[in-house]
């Protein structure tokens, strides 16, 4: 999912499937667009976090030119940005910092909420790369998030990707996570919205996502189940903030991400 091809010096290729709704997945190209900015830097660091800007909608019959761009590199830090093109132009800029891992207090604020084992629902993922199983709300307890349209879902990649520990296997871990990220953001400012409840009226709703950010907190295993756990915090202008959490099945809080989503009523002609 995540070999890409040199093309000179800090330039990479890679592609992407057809998916159902046709296209590329966004979170394919922030993936990719990692994967191309961790190339570039000492492979002892490791992405601390990622904020991309989707321009415009990749075309799954074109490979994609991932252009990295060496900002900074400190003793400590190093920062990197990456346009990602097609032949209509730039379709997707990101910014990734990393750092040299360091011993540090450790102190989590958020918990998991408790939710069933995955083994009790059914799997529904769009694709063959990832289980997704999504908890009915009426199965999410023990804690409470800010803003309204919460979704919760159990997602693990179906393949081994190596040893967490191992520096090289982590980059590949993080852009998992990644790729998974930005399955669920989307749905939960959907059901926030006032036509998202209507299925009938939901059919004319447009979205779009605008941008996403993610904070990798901790060494994660994205083949292992893993929780995802976002809500609507906010909506205005037809853009709506959606913010998650990533826990692992013994609550360990990895990463939070947030997602800026546009969604339009299709029915709404000038």
């Amino acid at each position: 999912m995540f070999e890409l091809s040199p093309h000179g010096t800090d330039v990479h290729v890679g592609t992407g499937p057809r998916y159902p709704w046709g296209g590329l997945y966004g979170g394919q190209i922030i993936a990719q667009a990692l994967r191309a900015a961790t190339l570039s830097v000492d492979p002892e660091l490791e992405p601390h976090s990622i904020r991309a800007y989707f321009i415009r909608r990749g075309d799954h019959t074109e490979p994609i030119r991932y252009e990295v761009d060496r900002i900074r590199n400190g003793r400590s830090f190093a920062t990197r940005r990456v346009v990602a093109r097609q032949a209509i132009g730039a379709i997707l800029n990101a910014e990734s910092s990393f750092q040299r891992p360091e011993t540090a207090a450790e102190i989590q604020t958020i918990l998991m909420p408790e939710v069933p084992s995955p083994e009790q629902f059914d799997q529904t993922s769009f694709t063959t790369t990832f289980d997704r199983v999504v908890v009915p709300a009426d199965q999410v307890r023990g804690t409470t998030r800010d803003g309204v349209g919460r979704v919760v879902a159990w997602m693990c990649v179906n393949t081994d990707l190596g040893d967490p520990a191992d520096a090289q296997a982590q980059i590949i871990h993080r852009c998992w996570l990644a790729y998974l990220s930005d399955d669920l953001p989307t749905e939960a400012v959907l059901l926030a919205h006032p036509l998202g409840a209507d299925a009938e009226a939901r059919d004319s709703l447009f979205s779009a996502s605008l941008d996403h950010t993610i904070w990798f907190h901790r060494r994660m295993r994205a083949d292992r189940w893993h929780l995802y756990d976002f809500s609507c915090q906010h909506f205005v202008g037809g853009r709506g903030l959606s913010v998650g959490h990533v826990f692992s099945e013994d609550g360990i809080h990895v990463a939070t991400v947030a997602q800026e989503v546009l969604i339009r009523d299709g029915r709404d002609k000038v």
